[in-house]
């Protein structure tokens, strides 16, 4: 058999598999959750993430406090670069603030509609709401403290002083937000669907995370981030996306 061939029906099973039910209905499980304490730090939390970023300009640093790169973060740049980073910039803004949460969210959703547990849905989307606005405020309050340089100031001239002329973000570089987000809305939504027993959990798994790969990619390739932000981003957002639904609202015992 063709190797395109084989393929083909190994996708195709793999299709099947995820969108075709195995017998009696899925039997879906609730999760636990405080209505006032989840709604508050939901609010809350978002609240603190907008309002980091409408006052950047105030709250970023005007000179790096880490400066420096190294050879790992070096030859990345060098390998993955693009002739056109202005263009992956943009195109990391679609997969991870509109391919990536439309994915989470959606997915969820079609998993509980699927299983026929669609009162589920609302919870669903706050609780994966709730582990991703904590992921980012820890990662918002570690780029101003840090004031890590970004890779492309090292490209801008410097100035009749010796000086690189800066933007408000040119020194908050780690870790990285794209990638943090993305990853967190990937992993607890995955979390949450897993938790709740959604027979379509895996396919929820495997797309959110292919966004988030690529947007963590994508920041490299941009010039915005280093190597190093990304891996901290994804380490920090499936952490927090995993630990805050797996933590306070799995299902109860029995």
């Amino acid at each position: 058999m063709p190797i395109r061939v084989r393929v083909l029906a190994m996708v195709t099973a793999t299709c099947v598999a995820l969108t075709t039910t195995s017998g009696a209905s899925a039997q879906v499980r609730e999760l636990r959750w405080d209505p006032p304490v989840d709604l508050t730090t939901t609010l809350v939390g978002g609240a603190l993430w907008v309002a980091s970023v409408a006052l950047q300009p105030q709250l970023a640093p005007a000179t790096c406090r880490w400066c420096a790169s190294n050879a790992l973060d070096d030859g990345a740049r060098r390998a993955l670069l693009w002739r056109e980073p202005i263009l992956a910039d943009d195109v990391s803004d679609i997969t991870g603030f509109i391919f990536s949460p439309a994915t989470a969210f959606g997915l969820d959703a079609l998993a509980a509609w699927h299983d026929g547990a669609p009162r589920g849905i609302g919870l669903d989307a706050l609780l994966i709401t709730e582990a991703t606005v904590l992921a980012l405020d820890v990662n918002q309050l570690t780029k101003i403290l840090l004031a890590r340089q970004r890779p492309y100031v090292q490209a801008i001239p410097l100035d009749a002083e010796g000086r690189r002329p800066h933007v408000d973000d040119d020194f908050l570089s780690f870790f990285s937000g794209h990638t943090t987000g993305a990853f967190a809305l990937a992993a607890s939504a995955g979390t949450v669907a897993t938790m709740r027993g959604y027979r379509w959990a895996p396919a929820v798994w495997i797309a959110t995370g292919v966004f988030a790969t690529s947007t963590g990619y994508l920041r490299i390739a941009a010039d915005r981030h280093w190597l190093t932000d990304v891996l901290l981003g994804m380490i920090i957002g499936v952490g927090v996306g995993i630990a805050v639904p797996v933590l306070f609202h799995s299902p109860p015992s029995g």
